[in-house]
């Protein structure tokens, strides 16, 4: 910043300054991005803030090609679409643990939907994301008001040229060239040779900066980081925030514009084989095999309805009387894990109906809504004559719903524009209202019918009008969990009203009715589940207790009622609803297990339910991934005594684990199925 003139001495260079506070001041905003990144537990070493530095040179050195007065714009405008892309990534990590990435930005329109979450979400202290703007704003002032004061005279403060630091220092005409040229560059040719040469030098320098360290991690500990489907905090541990964002949007366009992902043949044989055995392990023909051919079902998906409270009571009230109350009847599946990645509720709907693994970054119904899969409603209505419905009262286009949901077959979809809000409540509809009005459509099907109901009430932030809050929640009132709990007791009243409903229709006796939850809460405050269960909790039982979610699954005849404590999840339950309408599922492309199927000598491996983070249990042994999806670095446990083993013998498992996920995504995102199925016919005829 200071620079030798001949008659002045040392001069203050306020162009170079410019860039280094604009690149000062990013920096810092991702330093206070990843100290709010709790899950991690990781600091920032040398290493990483070396990959922050050069990142940042690396999306602005371009800047030096403008000339003086568009460079300084340039760094302005750059800041804050920067500024406000970690803001988001901050805020969308706080409710996902996850950042962002070009599939959920795709669906940018839903973030003003989301209202009252995202305020719940900002922090006072994110205005540190901002505190390097009130700085420039009073600098200068500062620069104005020595101009003011000074006129045209030359003020040396110490040395500094304060009339080259304010002539060249603002945003609007800043400009900066590390090479003294002498007379000769004040010409313009030399001028532009000095734009070139300097952004030249810094994007050499950005590149060294964040590829050495980089390549470092991918030769040690991050080995074959971007070859495999690693969870976005493991590349954001190596990438830093703004790497990352590059690696995400340069796979989004060669998977989109390069023509996707390429699945050898031989793989693809692999892949075949992978589902034909799968196939052959569903199938049972056991009592329970078509017993219930014909009936109904309604499928209900309740939004962040979880596990750790069924049962419970909070005071001298149950927390879920009515679903209590049903489980005396019905089949309680009490380990039962949601499968989910980033896309939340989307993926707990596509997984439930295709009985595949979500995609680890974006939403199934939004990257590939027009691929090929084989979907619960699309099989009832071909194979069973069923009618298939949806029902969500809520935007069509959230989720690209309309769209995702004639792909899979539904003969029509109820959202918000179809309900009478009569019951405003939260995001929209109350449960309440929302199950009486679908309950209206439902009673005028021609059976057998199924119909996929999304609830929406105990939806984050969990805050209910006084008006329908009767759950004392005693000294969890006023926290988020009492809220939580609160909203939960509501959805709890609406199921049973809706199974009050159900008898009054007579349907009640003709339908297969099942009730599960779609994800976890967002509340990761260990404290807060310690002081609501009472207990001391280890990393095992918050691990549960963020994945699990509960399975109703009630007969029409009652029958089989009971708690079925084997590990199932998700992708289980299509399956088994084809089990007991009597439809095998061996000829279709599905990774759950039928949980009525008995299972082989190895009724570990044939139970095994996979997590999108790559978790893994099989009743035996639950495995949970490190931060740098290392296999070694995992934690492996032996659930019979609920400790910690050596890591060895959840290798097999993880494998295993490991080729579900891949095969998934493959089929997936290069649209497998429909290739298949096209090789398939071309064999029969």
């Amino acid at each position: 910043m200071l620079r030798l003139t001949a008659n002045r001495g040392f001069r203050f260079n306020g162009r170079l300054f410019v860039y280094l506070f604009f690149v000062a001041a990013i920096f810092m905003k991702l330093v206070i991005l990843h100290r709010n990144l709790h899950a991690l537990y990781i600091d920032m070493n040398l290493l990483d803030n070396l990959i922050a530095i050069g990142s940042i040179l690396l999306v602005s050195f371009w800047t030096f090609w403008l000339p003086s007065r568009g460079r300084g714009i340039a760094l302005g405008v750059l800041n804050v679409l920067l500024t406000v892309l970690i803001f988001a990534d901050l805020v969308y990590y706080r409710y996902f643990g996850d950042f962002l990435t070009v599939p959920v930005l795709l669906q940018a329109g839903q973030v003003g939907e989301l209202g009252g979450s995202i305020r719940e979400l900002i922090h006072l202290a994110d205005l540190w994301l901002i505190a390097d703007w009130v700085v420039w704003a009073v600098v200068k002032l500062g620069l104005r008001w020595t101009r003011g004061d000074g006129g045209r005279r030359r003020t040396q403060l110490s040395g500094y040229d304060s009339r080259s630091f304010s002539g060249h220092s603002g945003l609007g005409s800043g400009s900066f060239s590390p090479v003294s040229f002498g007379s000769g560059g004040r010409r313009a040719g030399g001028r532009r040779f000095g734009r070139l040469f300097s952004g030249i030098g810094v994007f050499l320098l950005g590149f060294a900066l964040t590829m050495g360290p980089i390549r470092f991690y991918t030769q040690t500990w991050a080995m074959g980081l971007f070859e495999n489907n690693w969870w976005n905090v493991s590349l954001y541990n190596v990438t830093g925030l703004l790497g990352f964002h590059y690696y995400d949007a340069s796979r989004y366009l060669k998977e989109h514009l390069g023509g996707g992902p390429k699945v050898s043949a031989q793989e693809q044989d692999e892949i075949r084989q992978w589902f034909d055995e799968a196939g052959q392990r569903r199938i049972a023909d056991n009592e329970l095999f078509g017993a219930y051919a014909g009936s109904n079902v309604i499928v209900i998906q309740a939004e962040a309805f979880m596990n750790f409270m069924i049962g419970k009571s909070i005071g001298a009230q149950e927390i879920t009387p009515n679903f209590n109350k049903l489980m005396g009847e019905s089949l309680y599946f009490s380990n039962y894990y949601h499968q989910t990645g980033q896309g939340r509720t989307s993926d707990a709907d596509f997984s439930s109906n295709s009985s595949l693994h979500p995609l680890p970054t974006g939403s199934v119904a939004v990257r590939y809504p027009t691929h090929t899969f084989d979907m619960l409603p699309q099989i009832l209505k071909t194979q069973a004559g069923y009618t298939a419905d949806a029902f969500h009262a809520y935007e069509g286009s959230f989720w690209n719903r309309n769209n995702m949901y004639q792909a899979m077959g539904y003969d029509r979809f109820y959202s918000k524009k179809d309900f009478q809000l009569d019951e405003p409540l939260g995001w929209s509809l109350g449960d309440k209202s929302f199950f009486r009005q679908s309950l209206d459509v439902m009673a005028q099907e021609k059976p057998p019918f199924y119909s996929f109901l999304i609830t929406l009430s105990s939806h984050h932030p969990y805050t209910l009008p006084a008006s329908v809050q009767e759950l004392d929640t005693g000294e969890l009132k006023g926290t988020i969990l009492g809220d939580y709990l609160q909203a939960v007791h509501y959805v709890d009243a609406a199921l049973g009203e809706f199974v009050e409903g159900l008898k009054r229709e007579g349907l009640w006796d003709q339908t297969i009715l099942a009730f599960y939850g779609d994800h976890d809460n967002s509340i990761t405050d260990k404290a807060m589940y310690e002081q609501f269960l009472g207990k001391s909790l280890s990393d095992l039982d918050m691990h549960q207790i963020l994945n699990q979610v509960p399975l109703l699954l009630h007969l029409p005849d009652s029958q089989h009622a009971g708690v079925y404590e084997e590990p199932a999840g998700q992708l289980d339950l299509a399956p088994t609803l084809l089990h007991l309408l009597g439809i095998h599922s061996d000829s279709y492309y599905m990774m759950g297990h039928n949980l009525f199927a008995d299972t082989g000598t190895d009724r570990a491996a044939d139970r095994l339910v996979v997590l999108r983070s790559g978790a893994f249990t099989d009743g035996e042994r639950y495995y949970i991934p490190s931060a740098d999806n290392l296999f070694a670095n995992g934690t492996c446990y032996n659930l019979a005594g609920r400790k910690t083993t050596a890591v060895e013998p959840c290798r097999a498992p993880h494998e295993e684990a490991m080729k579900r996920l891949r095969i998934s995504d493959q089929v997936i995102t290069s649209d497998l199925i429909a290739t298949f199925r096209k090789e398939d016919q071309g064999v029969a005829r």
